[in-house]
Formats: C-alpha cells, structure tokens, sequence
C-alpha cells in the first residue's frame, strides 16, 4: 500500500499544477507549438516574471522542457503525454 500512496503524489502534484488557470494557458498555449518566454507572456496576458515563475514550476514537474537557442529559451510540452492529458482536462 506504501507504494501506491508513494505513486499518487506527483499525480496529485500534476493534477494541482492543471488546477491552475495560468499554467492552463501556457500548457495549452504551448500544445500548439514551441515558444519562448516573452511570446508566450504576449500569448496568454501575463507578465514575464510571472509566466517564468510558472514554467519553472511546470518544468520541476516535468510538464515543459526548454532548449536554448543563442539567448533564449524555447520552451515545450516535455512529451505526448502531456498533451495527451491535456486534451483528457481541457477538451473532453
């Protein structure tokens, strides 16, 4: 049983993070195509600081990964899965 409850926590951690507006919009923003920071602000309404707090979050729970071009980050959905659940949360 120890390893069940063990196994819920980060589900219950991604499910937390989709509990969340804001990082609604930048999973969903981010299910159409790769971009960086200052596009994705543009995109979903918020501030710089703000969605980079959020993809840091988004990134610890291995929603969104980011790859470095020159400067910048571009930032994605880490796999299918994600978007998968995704299309289960938003779409369904």
């Amino acid at each position: 049983m120890g390893r069940v409850v063990a196994a819920l926590d980060p589900g219950a951690e991604t499910l937390q993070a989709l509990a969340s507006p804001n990082r609604l919009r930048i999973l969903t923003r981010l299910r159409h195509s790769p971009c960086s920071v200052t596009d994705l602000s543009a995109a979903v309404g918020m501030d710089q600081p703000a969605v980079s707090h959020q993809l840091r979050l988004l990134r610890a729970l291995g929603l969104v990964t980011g790859d470095r071009t020159g400067r910048n980050i571009v930032y994605r959905l880490y796999d299918s899965h994600v978007a998968q659940l995704l299309d289960e949360a938003v779409y369904h």
